[in-house]
């Protein structure tokens, strides 16, 4: 699929990515320790009823894997306002739909990869532009903070990708985020509160940004192992899947900083939900196989190497050509 309306969000997340990976690769001081093969913590997924540092494991509330029925049905009922939009927001046959992945320089290199294997995909919908707004050094707390200079310059740099990709702003329907702060220290479980918090504010800040904005898909970090410096090693990379975790079942429990149903209050956040969890023990599998080698990073250990950035574009494609509340507007009606 390499219609025109495609053409710049492929170049720029190519160009994303050959930056990225050039930053983290080869020529630097510090190299990857291969020999951290595991850290010894259960994949959210596996570890379920089971607890890390007193917090229950599950993707979902009370140990579960699996979505509560209300909320997919929820998320269901946003699906089907996902439609072609002109540049005002109004429905149109010849309309667009927009999809934005914001983040730091980990997001921008796997919404790279995700574009790269996505516009092979024989039935991607002809509609659908992705648009990377990933950008190196743009944490949670840098964006979330506003009003900031830094904060500001994300934003401004997001709305410009936007613009030229041949979007607006009422045109993004939907959002992917991944997220983590530079250089955490102390206690794991305090960080991961403050990184929710921080994802939460985001959402808040695209709800008010585009007005049509209607689904949010969250990740946790990769493997953090590896990692030979300060940036984002573990546990921190780990416990962000908590933080992915509690945001999502905050807007479960009803919590009115993150409602998306106009029934209820006013919305203030999309809705929300896992899109994919991406974290495992190195080289120890999860029940699903899923595992992480040493030639899936850069030589820092943080940074996805080009293996590591197709494995994820892979599974995101497999997600969003396949969940119920994607489906749909992702592929060809």
């Amino acid at each position: 699929m390499t219609s025109s309306k495609h053409a710049f969000p492929i170049r720029h997340c190519l160009l994303v990515l050959g930056s990225a990976l050039a930053l983290a690769g080869p020529g630097h001081l510090y190299a990857s320790d291969c020999s951290r093969t595991s850290v010894g913590f259960i994949p959210l997924n596996d570890l379920q009823f089971g607890s890390y540092k007193g917090n229950r494991g599950g993707l979902y509330p009370d140990g579960s894997n699996l979505i509560p029925l209300a909320h997919q049905l929820g998320g269901l009922k946003q699906a089907q306002q996902v439609i072609p939009r002109d540049p005002t927001g109004q429905p149109s046959t010849t309309g667009k739909i927009g999809l934005l992945g914001i983040g730091m320089s980990n997001a921008a290199m796997e919404f790279a990869g995700f574009t790269q294997k996505a516009l092979l995909h024989p039935a991607l919908n002809p509609d659908l532009v992705l648009i990377n707004g990933g950008i190196k050094g743009m944490t949670a707390a840098a964006i979330s903070t506003t009003p900031s200079p830094t904060a500001a310059l994300y934003w401004s740099t997001v709305d410009s990708r936007i613009t030229a990709a041949g979007l607006t702003r009422a045109q993004v329907q939907v959002i992917w985020l991944l997220e983590a702060d530079a250089g955490p220290s102390g206690d794991d479980i305090a960080y991961a509160r403050t990184l929710a918090s921080e994802m939460t504010t985001i959402l808040q800040i695209t709800q008010r940004r585009f007005p049509n904005l209607r689904l949010a898909y969250l990740a946790s970090r990769i493997y953090g192992g590896y990692s030979t410096v300060t940036l984002n090693p573990e546990p921190y990379a780990y416990v962000s899947g908590f933080s992915a975790k509690w945001v999502i079942q905050d807007q479960i429990n009803g919590h009115p900083n993150l409602n998306y149903d106009p029934s209820k209050a006013a919305v203030s956040a999309p809705w929300v939900s896992w899109g994919p969890y991406l974290w495992a023990d190195g080289l120890t599998p999860r029940s699903d196989g899923w595992t992480w080698s040493c030639e899936d990073f850069a030589d820092d250990g943080t940074h996805p190497s080009v293996q590591g950035v197709d494995k994820v574009g892979d599974s995101l494609v497999s997600f969003f050509a396949g969940d119920p509340t994607t489906a749909g507007w992702f592929l060809l009606r």
